[in-house]
């Protein structure tokens, strides 16, 4: 298959990987919710049912292009495996890992992080217009993450300075199995640096990917003194197969419960149940005025009763 951008796709038999279909897809192989990618292919990253449609020749479509809506690196790496067979799957692993960097900011091999970073750093554009660029050097940053380290230095220094306070107890972290949540307790003082989720750049004290690797966890409090950010992962999100996160709860009335509590300057937010990786966090204030025992017993005691609000397999 050859790749063409999704603007361009009209009249052509298509492939769509790791995002929404066009009207002449003939195939969508996609994690997103609500995607109809055979039950057969499904798995947790877009990259594995991709190398999955390349396993079952029972599945394979008369479609002469593959094409993808948005850039990042599941979608990078998925198109990668259906332009390029071969190459893709001699890196097969590693391709998968460098998707599982992207999109769950969780990795086997420390390069494959480092080259998730440097997709990011050099993509061109949010609509995919870098997919023919991205694609001519993926093999090369694959085999030669190296020669690309000024684009990954900086945050692999925060990535090890995370996991050192992990593994000394600077940063705590505590686990509610039966919540799928991990309370993340980081101290005072540590300033924010640039972090990468997907191909976008955001501010964190911690990197996630310390964290992601460590917990098993899906939904995150980070609290850092009166500092507080409950978040739920991407996986939450889409068709995870490995197992059934704990539903998403709509937080928003719980944002007004603790908004009241706060000053009249200060407002909770959350970004709705179906956001991507939406947030619970405090706008016009910098601190809560609510102590951290407190705020973590108001926040277990919503997620107990508080009904499903998302459902990506329906």
């Amino acid at each position: 298959m050859r790749f063409v951008p999704y603007e361009e796709l009209d009249g052509i038999p298509n492939v769509i990987v790791d995002g929404s279909a066009h009207p002449d897809t003939v195939l969508t192989l996609s994690h997103w919710p609500g995607s109809p990618t055979p039950v057969a292919l499904r798995e947790d990253l877009s990259a594995q049912i991709a190398f999955r449609y390349l396993d079952e020749p029972g599945y394979h479509v008369k479609a002469s292009a593959v094409s993808n809506n948005h850039l990042d690196q599941d979608g990078l790496t998925s198109v990668y495996a259906l332009t390029d067979p071969g190459g893709a799957t001699a890196r097969r692993d590693q391709v998968i890992d460098v998707a599982r960097a992207g999109d769950f900011g969780t990795f086997v091999e420390r390069d494959s992080a480092r080259i998730a970073w440097t997709i990011a750093n050099l993509a061109f554009g949010e609509a995919g217009e870098g997919y023919p660029e991205l694609l001519a050097m993926l093999p090369d940053l694959l085999d030669h993450p190296d020669c690309y380290h000024e684009h990954w230095i900086e945050e692999d220094a925060h990535l090890s300075a995370t996991e050192s306070a992990i593994a000394s107890g600077l940063v705590t972290i505590e686990e509610f199995p039966e919540l799928d949540l991990a309370v993340v307790t980081v101290p005072e003082g540590w300033n924010e640096r640039t972090v990468h989720r997907f191909t976008t750049s955001v501010n964190k004290a911690v990197h996630p990917a310390a964290v992601h690797n460590t917990i098993d966890s899906f939904a995150l409090l980070y609290r850092q003194g009166n500092r507080y950010e409950f978040q739920y992962r991407y996986e939450t999100w889409i068709q995870y197969v490995s197992r059934h996160p704990r539903p998403r709860v709509d937080l928003a009335p719980l944002a007004e419960e603790l908004t009241a509590a706060e000053p009249e300057t200060a407002c909770w937010r959350f970004d709705g149940a179906d956001a991507i990786a939406p947030s619970l966090h405090l706008d016009g204030a910098d601190a809560s005025v609510i102590d951290p025992p407190a705020f973590l017993e108001r926040l277990i005691a919503f997620l107990r009763v508080a009904p499903p609000a998302w459902n990506p397999y329906s």
